[in-house]
C-alpha cells in the first residue's frame, strides 16, 4: 500500500469547510430515539449519522444492541434528513445486512481489527465496494496490526478508506478510558499523510467533560474529523451513557474548536519557529547524552551486583525513585502520566544493561 492523494477523494468530495463530523448514539435503542437524534443533528456540522446496531459488550449481561432491526431505523433517518449513515460491522453477516440497508460507511471495531482472520473475511465480503470503510485502531497499541487491517481492505480493491483513532487499552488506570497514545496515530499519519484520520474522543475519554480537549488536540495534530457519540438524553442511554453528549453540546464544541493553519508564510513566524526548533534540537542532543551517561552508571551497578551475586531488580529502590521523580516532575510542570511513562522506559533500559552485564 502506497500513500496517494486519491486516498482523500471520498472525504474531499464532501466539500466541507470544517472537519468531518460523524455523530449519533452509541447504540440504536428505538426507532423514535434514532429519528429524534437524527433530526436534531440534521442542521449541525454533522454529515454522517452513527449508531451501533450490534453491541457485544466486554462482559455479557448488558444491552448488546437491537440487531438488524436498527438498520431500518437508520435507513429511515437517512431518508428523512439526508444524512449519510454508518455502523460497525464485525462479520460477513453484518456486512450483508448493512449493504442491503444502504449504509454508506462501515467501520471496523477495535476488537475486530486485532484479528487478521476476521478482517480478511470482511474485506473479501466487501471486495470492490464503493462504500467507505473506516478502520478503528486495535485495542492494543500495535501500529502494524492497525495498518495491516487497512492494507487488507486496500488489497480487496476498496478505494474509500480511512482510520479512526479510539485509543488503546492499558492495564493501569489513567484519566482516560482508553489511552490516546498520540504518537502511534502520528506515526501512522507520517507513513500515510493522505489517509483520512478521524478521532473518536468518546471512547478515549469515557466521560463527556474532556471530549472538547481531545477534539482540539486532534485538530492541532491535523486530524480530518471527529466521531462523537451523541444522544438526546445521554444520561438515559442504554450503553456508554457517561461518554455521550447532546446535539446542542456538539454544536457548541464545533463553535469553540480552533482550526489551526498547517503552515504560515509569515517571515517572522518562520524565523521564531526556526530559533525555537534549534533550541529543541540542542536539548534533545543533551537528553541523549544524559541518558547514555545514566546507562554507563547502570553498567557499573550491574558489575557490582554481579560480583556480590545480587539480583538486578531492587523493587524498594525503584519505588522510591519513581515516587521522587513524580514529585519532582510536578514541580516542573510535568504530568504524572508522562513521568511514569518516561521513567518506566528508563528503568527497563537500565535493567537490560544490567542483565547484559550479568550474562557477560
Amino acid at each position: 500500500m502506497e500513500n496517494k492523494k486519491e486516498l482523500r477523494n471520498w472525504l474531499d468530495n464532501f466539500g466541507l469547510d470544517h472537519p468531518l463530523v460523524i455523530a449519533g448514539p452509541c447504540s440504536a435503542e428505538t426507532e423514535e430515539q434514532v429519528l429524534k437524534i437524527a433530526h436534531q443533528l440534521k442542521d449541525t456540522d454533522a454529515t454522517v449519522l452513527r449508531a451501533g446496531i450490534w453491541k457485544p459488550r466486554t462482559r455479557p449481561g448488558n444491552f448488546e444492541g437491537v440487531g438488524a432491526l436498527g438498520l431500518k431505523w437508520l435507513k429511515k433517518a437517512k431518508e428523512e434528513t439526508g444524512m449519510l449513515t454508518t455502523t460497525e460491522v464485525a462479520n460477513t453477516a453484518h456486512v450483508d445486512l448493512a449493504l442491503e440497508n444502504d449504509v454508506d460507511i462501515l467501520w471496523i471495531g477495535a476488537r475486530t481489527t486485532v484479528s487478521p482472520f476476521i478482517v480478511q473475511e470482511i474485506a473479501d465480503a466487501l471486495k470492490g465496494t464503493d462504500k467507505t470503510v473506516l478502520v478503528k485502531n486495535p485495542v492494543n497499541p500495535d501500529l502494524s496490526l492497525w495498518l495491516g487491517a487497512v492494507e487488507r481492505f486496500y488489497t480487496a480493491d476498496i478505494k474509500n478508506l480511512g482510520v479512526i483513532h479510539r485509543g488503546f487499552s492499558a492495564y493501569e488506570k489513567t484519566k482516560y478510558r482508553n489511552n490516546p497514545e498520540w504518537q502511534i496515530a502520528i506515526e501512522l499519519q507520517n507513513k500515510f499523510p493522505d489517509l483520512p484520520l478521524i478521532l473518536d474522543p468518546s471512547h478515549i475519554a469515557g466521560r463527556r467533560d474532556i471530549i472538547f480537549d481531545l477534539c482540539q488536540t486532534a485538530l492541532d495534530l491535523n486530524y480530518d474529523g471527529i466521531m462523537v457519540e451523541t444522544h438526546h438524553t445521554p444520561d438515559d442511554a442504554w450503553s456508554d451513557a457517561a461518554q455521550q453528549i447532546t446535539p446542542a453540546t456538539l454544536v457548541q464544541i464545533m463553535k469553540d474548536l480552533k482550526i489551526r493553519k498547517e503552515v504560515s508564510e509569515s517571515e517572522e513566524f518562520q524565523k521564531k519557529l526556526s530559533t525555537l526548533r534549534a533550541q529543541i534540537d540542542v536539548t534533545d542532543n543533551q537528553l541523549i547524552e544524559l541518558l547514555a551517561k545514566r546507562m554507563k552508571v547502570s553498567d557499573e551497578i550491574g558489575k557490582v551486583k554481579k560480583a556480590q551475586n545480587v539480583s538486578v531488580l531492587q523493587t524498594k529502590r525503584w519505588n522510591e525513585i519513581l515516587g521522587k521523580m513524580v514529585l519532582e516532575g510536578e514541580q516542573h510542570g510535568l504530568s504524572e502520566e508522562f513521568i511514569l511513562r518516561l521513567f518506566k522506559a528508563v528503568h527497563q533500559e537500565s535493567i537490560n544493561h544490567q542483565e547484559k552485564v550479568m550474562k557477560a
